[in-house]
């Protein structure tokens, strides 16, 4: 528990680490469906209707654009860096592009991998950015 005290940012302990990490896993998620299970589809069928699926699709993007607005915009305003505030925004719509498979299906899935990482380097520069103004080392 002294370790989350020491950790706290603005107020709420482990909470902004929390939704930066959380954030990351989710960006990773997109990573591993749009790689590995494009390998997976090709062995196993379901698998292969599984990782095609629109609401797949979809779905992970909305959830990763949810949790990345709550984790960046609760900080407020004023604490949030305009740099990551444009990456991760950036990011966010790359996955949405990459969802809707525009401009073509073919370029889906670069557009949603070059959004992941975008967003996965918005939140390690978010929470980079948190520990160093707390002096905690996490």
């Amino acid at each position: 528990m002294k370790v989350m005290a020491e950790c706290s940012v603005e107020g709420a302990p482990g909470a902004a680490r929390a939704g930066d990490v959380l954030s990351i896993a989710l960006s990773g998620v997109c990573l591993v469906h749009c790689t590995a299970l494009s390998l997976a589809a090709a062995a196993l069928p379901l698998a292969g209707a599984w990782a095609q699926s629109e609401w797949v699709h979809w779905g992970l993007a909305v959830v990763a654009a949810a949790l990345s607005g709550w984790t960046l915009l609760r900080q407020g305003a004023p604490s949030l860096s305009r740099a990551v505030g444009v990456l991760a925004l950036s990011g966010v719509a790359l996955l949405l592009l990459g969802a809707a498979e525009t401009p073509s299906a073919a370029w889906g899935t670069g557009i949603t991998v070059t959004g992941a990482l975008m967003l996965i380097a918005a939140h390690t520069f978010n929470w980079r950015r948190h520990l160093a103004s707390s002096g905690a080392p996490c």
